[in-house]
């Protein structure tokens, strides 16, 4: 698990835009399932369109704050649920055990890379249908690993930032360092040193997988830091977020020109 369901974002900032838009709606992925989202638009739209992508928990709160926090910033963006299929597309329905492992683990093992595909591009196509001519994807932890596919050229999105997104095979499936020949899209990976989750071996080996692949990207680990630092309660690792933040908001700000 990684972010409780009573956690928040940090905060990058004052805003620099109004919030124009924001809440909750259902989408349809391609095999006509119900796919719970949350949306944000900001009033004055100044970048690439956001893919918020949750861990293993789903769409909670910390992922539609998400959401919002970007939007202040000038970026439109959509946080996506994964299990429409199994647990039906409302969360806030769901039972209070859905959060806990034993819970949730039947739905986990449910998911499928198609199923995933279908809800990370109906969420995609909203924020297109939004006005978002380029989009990124950002993932946290499950959702990590998920944004890291995403550089494959056929999510046609401009890069993929990860925090903590466990790189490599997990229980006998591919991971983003096994699928790495196929990744071309900038990546931006985040990492705590201290996150016991993730051994440096593995954050090596997906590096080295990615430079022989010729896919851009950045790897930054923070010393000392835990799996989940980039949240609100996480004061003893607050420069690591903040310098998290002016990385991302960089990235996206890069991936909104055009390339030479």
């Amino acid at each position: 698990m990684c972010h409780e369901a009573t956690a928040a974002p940090p905060v990058f900032g004052p805003a620099t835009t109004e919030v124009a838009e924001a809440g909750a709606l259902t989408l349809t992925a391609g095999d006509g399932t119900a796919v719970a989202a949350f949306l944000a638009l900001p009033e004055r739209p100044a970048g690439p369109g956001v893919l918020v992508l949750p861990d293993n928990r789903g769409l909670s709160g910390f992922y539609r704050q998400t959401a919002l926090r970007l939007a202040e910033q000038g970026y439109p963006a959509i946080a996506v649920d994964y299990f429409g299929r199994t647990a039906g597309a409302d969360p806030e329905n769901r039972p209070a055990e859905f959060g806990e492992m034993p819970g949730l683990l039947p739905h986990l093992l449910a998911l499928t890379p198609d199923g995933l595909d279908g809800d990370i591009a109906a969420a995609t196509d909203r924020l297109r249908a939004a006005g978002a001519h380029r989009v990124v994807a950002l993932g946290f932890c499950f959702g990590g690993r998920q944004a890291f596919r995403t550089a494959a050229p056929r999510f046609g999105l401009a890069g993929a930032v990860g925090f903590y997104g466990y790189p490599d095979a997990l229980n006998g499936a591919p991971g983003p360092t096994q699928l790495a020949p196929g990744l071309s899209a900038p990546v931006l990976a985040f990492w705590g040193g201290a996150d016991e989750a993730i051994p440096a071996a593995a954050v090596a080996a997906f590096d080295a997988a990615l430079t022989a692949a010729d896919c851009p990207h950045e790897f930054v680990t923070y010393p000392g830091a835990p799996h989940n630092f980039f949240e609100l309660a996480a004061t003893g690792h607050a420069p690591a977020a903040a310098d998290a933040w002016h990385r991302l908001l960089g990235f996206l700000a890069a991936a909104d020109r055009p390339a030479r």
